[in-house]
C-alpha cells in the first residue's frame, strides 16, 4: 500500500507583533508631559522626575541618557543650565540646555541620599551595574505612558528624544536647529528622524477635498 507524503504540520505561533504598534515611536504632545510630570510629582517619586525632565531636555539617545555622571550636569554645588556631553554613537559632543523646572528636580535627586557615593545620575540597583539600563529604561517610560492611558506600544525611548524636537520643528519650521539639537551629522537623518516628508504629505492631502 502506497504511503503518501502528508505536509508537516507546525505548531502556529502569533506573530510578535501582534497587537503592538510598529514603526517610528511617536513623540509625546505637551500635553503628555505635563500629564507624567504631575503624576511623578504627586507620587513622590524623585528619581523618575529628574529622570524623565532630562530626558525631554536632553534629547539624548537611550544609551547616553543612562551613563550620564552627576558631573556632567552638577557643578559648584549647583545644577549646570547648559552642558556638553559625547555621543555614544557617532562620537561627537552635543550641548543641550537644562531648564528650570528640569533643574530643580535633579538638584532634589542629586541631594538625595540615596545619591551618596555615587558617579552616576542613574545609579543601579546592583553591584555589578553602575547605571540603569536601556531596558530598565525602556520599561520606565512604558510606565510613564501607560499612566495616562496611552498605548505602550505606539512609544519608546526615542520617543523621549523626538518629544521637544518635534515641537521645535512645528513651530520654528528651523531643521538646521533640530540637526544641530540632535547631534546629526547628516540633515537627511533629520529629516527621516523627524518624519517630516510623510507628515508635509499629509497636510497637504488633508486640505485637498474632492
Amino acid at each position: 500500500m502506497p504511503t503518501c507524503n502528508l505536509p508537516m504540520i507546525r505548531p502556529v505561533r502569533p506573530a510578535w507583533n501582534r497587537g503592538r504598534i510598529v514603526g517610528q515611536k511617536r513623540p509625546l504632545f505637551p500635553k503628555h508631559v505635563w500629564a507624567i510630570r504631575v503624576r511623578l510629582e504627586l507620587a513622590e517619586r524623585v528619581r523618575d522626575l529628574a529622570l524623565f525632565n532630562t530626558a525631554i531636555d536632553s534629547k539624548l539617545r537611550g544609551c547616553d541618557l543612562v551613563r550620564l555622571k552627576v558631573a556632567d550636569v552638577f557643578a559648584a554645588g549647583r545644577v549646570k543650565e547648559r552642558t556638553s556631553v559625547f555621543q555614544s554613537k557617532t562620537r561627537k559632543p552635543v550641548q543641550f540646555e537644562i531648564t528650570e523646572g528640569t533643574r530643580a528636580s535633579l538638584l532634589r535627586w542629586i541631594q538625595d541620599p540615596s545619591m551618596i557615593g555615587s558617579a552616576f545620575l542613574w545609579p543601579g540597583r546592583f553591584h555589578d551595574r553602575m547605571h540603569i539600563s536601556t531596558r530598565q529604561y525602556a520599561r520606565l517610560l512604558k510606565e510613564w505612558v501607560s499612566s495616562i492611558g496611552l498605548e505602550p506600544s505606539a512609544y519608546g525611548t526615542h520617543s523621549m528624544r523626538r518629544t521637544k524636537v518635534a515641537q521645535i520643528y512645528k513651530k520654528t519650521g528651523n531643521l538646521r536647529a533640530v540637526q544641530l539639537l540632535l547631534g546629526h551629522t547628516k540633515m537627511d537623518s533629520t529629516v527621516r528622524y523627524l518624519g517630516i516628508e510623510l507628515e508635509d504629505a499629509l497636510e497637504i492631502s488633508e486640505r485637498i477635498e474632492i
